[in-house]
């Protein structure tokens, strides 16, 4: 199983996903962390040079490219448009107000994480 975490730095998560510079990948075996590794984002919208909230279909395409073996991301925020394509894909979504990566993972493997939908933004659509 693996997880993403949005987070600029490696140690805080993001707050919004389609902004973040990277995400943190964990790769979990019977439960214990076997792997993690980082992923430059050049694949979001947002870091792509996308302007304003006018999300077309189809925008999110990078995304869950870069996403495929991941089987569930983690951030603060994220548009409702993204959550809803992200769930069709098999992908689960968790909004947390935690925010250290390191907690975030220990809380998932335990299977404590906060999940906030309410967190999540319209982006007009």
């Amino acid at each position: 199983m693996k997880i993403a975490i949005a987070s600029d730095d490696e140690i805080r998560i993001a707050s919004h996903l389609g902004r973040t510079n990277g995400l943190v990948i964990v790769d979990f075996e019977d439960g214990k962390e076997k792997n993690r590794e980082y992923r430059k984002n050049d694949f979001t919208g947002h870091k792509r040079g996308m302007k304003g909230s006018n999300h077309e279909p189809g925008k999110h395409r990078p995304i869950l490219a870069a996403l495929k073996d991941c089987d569930a991301i983690i951030s603060h925020g994220m548009g409702r448009r993204l959550i809803s394509d992200l769930e069709v894909a098999g992908i689960q979504t968790y909004l947390t107000k935690e925010e250290d990566v390191v907690n975030a993972i220990n809380s998932y493997a335990e299977g404590k994480l906060d999940n906030n939908p309410e967190l999540g933004c319209n982006h007009n659509n």
